[in-house]
């Protein structure tokens, strides 16, 4: 196995020559990033989180997070599908689907990528509770669920569904589904247009009267929301920190570059020569490495669990997430006309932060789950 300096810097070396050459121009096509998932694919990178048993890489949450972070300092788009495929891949791998382990050796050795279809219109960021609500029909589960944000819809080869359960009456009583692609009834409803993380394929997703065997449940019938609650938030709470951190990272040495670079002829120096340019950037830079380093202490916390994991959890994407915005923000300022005419890639950067903070879920979501914790109040 890599040790783990060898394993950043292969991410690293994939990123360079593959990632980060095609972020601009499918940001501008608002396309997916096929070569770039297949080059992680074929370097067992979609088994990162998978065990060793079963031809994956056996990383944590420390290893995760360093991973996301390389991706999204070359592309956010790529980060976030790939934190998508290790949250539903997380998914997968606590369950008793019967092809569990087959489908995980397919995952890590690059055959199969995943995501998950949470997020509908009718509860909109509330993503733990889905209005949808599965059936029961001739020995099979009907779905009928509109998905308005799905990563990788219609490029992924399965979906981890969420719906109310079976006869549910409460908000909480879900259930999870595998769900794989060409099922009868899945369609994408929709095209993705978004304003940043163009190239993440998050198109709105229909399930209409599709029939699945109750053994694809991923979770016991009615326990969706403690599997989400327990695998799914912690995998993606570090995979969205950790995204953040690769956007404010890539702007600030897009930036740095920048500024030690533009000259200001009529004085014969660069732009770095400037205090206040400096000070900008320095203090950019400070705000960046805090939230690297909650982003971190979350993820040991999450690998040793104590009292205080679940406040790490719901703390480090609401720090992260704002970070981003004012880095990027930083960034801008410092390169001026360069960023805004879109001759540097910060402009890509700037717009990528922004969907951390609307991003269920959201930072104001997240900070009443933690003012809640913080006064010993229920989460929900």
């Amino acid at each position: 196995m890599n040790t783990n300096g060898r394993f950043v810097d292969r991410i690293r070396e994939i990123s360079d020559k593959v990632i980060a050459p095609g972020a601009e121009a499918h940001d501008q096509a608002g396309d997916w990033p096929e070569a770039s998932i297949k080059a992680l694919a074929g370097a067992g990178l979609l088994g990162l989180t998978l065990p060793e048993e079963l031809g994956g890489m056996g990383k944590g949450p420390s290893d995760y997070v360093a991973a996301v972070e390389e991706i999204a300092a070359a592309c956010a788009s790529t980060a976030m599908i790939f934190v998508m495929h290790v949250c539903a891949s997380q998914t997968i791998k606590q369950s008793s689907l019967p092809q569990r382990d087959s489908l995980l050796s397919d995952i890590a050795a690059g055959k199969h990528l995943s995501t998950l279809a949470f997020s509908e219109k009718g509860s909109r960021s509330h993503f733990w509770a889905p209005v949808s609500q599965a059936s029961e029909q001739d020995g099979f589960h009907v779905l009928n669920c509109q998905k308005s944000y799905v990563t990788s819809a219609g490029h992924a080869n399965s979906y981890v569904v969420s719906t109310r359960a079976v006869g549910a009456t409460g908000m909480t009583e879900s259930s999870l589904y595998y769900v794989e692609e060409g099922t009868k009834g899945f369609s994408v409803a929709g095209p993705w247009n978004g304003l940043g993380l163009r190239a993440n394929a998050s198109a709105p997703m229909s399930l209409e009267n599709a029939r699945v065997l109750p053994n694809s449940l991923l979770s016991p019938g009615g326990e969706g929301f403690n599997v989400m609650m327990s695998v799914v938030l912690p995998w993606f709470q570090l995979g969205a920190s950790a995204v953040a951190n690769g956007i404010g990272r890539g702007a600030l040495d897009a930036a740095a570059q920048h500024l030690g670079a533009a000259r200001l002829e009529h004085l014969n120096t660069t732009l770095s020569s400037q205090p206040e340019s400096r000070s900008r950037l320095a203090s950019a830079r400070v705000a960046l490495d805090a939230s690297r380093a909650l982003t971190a202490e979350a993820a040991r916390s999450v690998e040793s669990p104590d009292e205080g994991t679940m406040l790490r959890v719901l703390e480090v994407k609401a720090c992260a997430s704002e970070t981003a915005l004012d880095v990027t923000d930083k960034a801008m300022r410092l390169c001026g006309g360069a960023a805004f005419s879109r001759k540097l890639p910060i402009e890509r950067y700037f717009r990528d932060a922004r969907a951390g903070s609307v991003m269920a879920p959201t930072t104001d979501a997240l900070h009443d789950f933690i003012g809640k914790a913080l006064l010993g109040l229920p989460l929900f």
